[in-house]
């Protein structure tokens, strides 16, 4: 059983040595376990410190590609690596790395695919009230969206064993921690919550400037992964509700026109009816196009995962 752990980095060279101190050497129902670092386009000496303190393998990109892009080209290296877990960690020693087998103990038993670190936000000395609540929020509303209860969906420590690695896509450059929640809801992945630590803070988050870029963001990824899978939904229910509107301003001119001593004037509301009904029953056509579009990229997400296997087998 080999176990791969991968840390996206950008100028860390100040906080991956204790990040890396904290990674354990052995784990109880793990053969092999190997370090990645992905050096996202750091300016500063990321790359070698990760050499200099063992880590066996450096991904580096020329440029800064977003952590969305730095995550799932880890993913990929450590499935080509032959990984049957992947944890992934922060290279800024936010997470504390001795609950590694807290993380891939569900796994190892066979009760999960996905395991998500839960930092439990609200008792976390240095994230600030705002902070806090809009953690507690967001991760409610993502609950929501996946059908799967997730305490602390911002957190990027998590475990993932081969298959869920294999199956899982990322859809933006921006995080994968929003995206890989609702997919693990939505695919039925069997996924377990642990409890885990967190180290003092080393320095600001980079990933964005203020709670509100952060909130807008991801409000961006779960409109648009949500609508992946619910995209009929969605635009059914806007459709209707359109359409309904328009529908009762067309009984609303019908009325006048028959018991009105002024129809003309009410002309205004068969246009809003009309132009109401239109845009309903278009809502519901996309809703239909855009599932067809939803069953193709199953399909073919399907494939490159059997694909994925076939290669596995045939190196194997």
């Amino acid at each position: 059983m080999k176990l791969m752990i991968q840390i996206p980095c950008l100028n860390e060279e100040e906080t991956l040595p204790a990040t890396l101190q904290d990674i354990p050497d052995r784990i109880a129902g793990i053969d092999e376990i190997e370090v990645l670092v992905v050096d996202d386009g750091s300016t500063d000496r990321t790359g070698e410190v990760a050499r200099a303190h063992g880590v066996q393998h450096v991904l580096r990109f020329a440029a800064n590609r977003g952590l969305g892009h730095a995550f799932s080209a880890g993913m990929d290296y450590c499935l080509r690596h032959g990984a049957d877990i992947i944890v992934n960690t922060d290279g800024d020693n936010q997470y504390y790395g001795g609950d590694i087998a807290k993380l891939v103990q569900p796994i190892l038993e066979g009760r999960a695919e996905l395991v998500i670190g839960d930092r439990e936000p609200s008792k976390v000395g240095h994230f600030s009230p705002t902070k806090k609540f809009l953690q507690g929020l967001g991760s409610a509303v993502v609950s929501r969206l996946a059908d799967l209860e997730v305490a602390d969906v911002a957190s990027g420590f998590k475990a993932y064993s081969r298959e869920a690695a294999s199956s899982m896509a990322l859809s933006t450059d921006f995080d994968h921690t929003v995206d890989h929640v609702i997919q693990a809801g939505r695919k039925r992945i069997p996924t377990v919550v642990v409890p885990i630590r967190t180290n003092d803070k080393l320095r600001e988050s980079r990933l964005f400037s203020s709670p509100a870029e952060f909130v807008g963001r991801s409000l961006g990824i779960m409109v648009r992964v949500y609508s992946s899978y619910g995209a009929m939904k969605i635009f059914s229910l806007a459709g209707i509700v359109t359409f309904s509107l328009g529908f009762l301003l067309g009984l609303r001119f019908l009325y006048f026109f028959l018991f009105s001593d002024h129809p003309d004037l009410h002309v205004q509301s068969l246009i809003l009816a009309a132009i109401a009904m239109l845009a309903g029953f278009q809502m519901i056509l996309t809703g239909v196009v855009a599932d067809l579009i939803s069953t193709n990229r199953s399909m073919l997400e399907g494939l490159s995962y059997r694909l994925q296997r076939m290669e596995r087998d045939r190196q194997g």
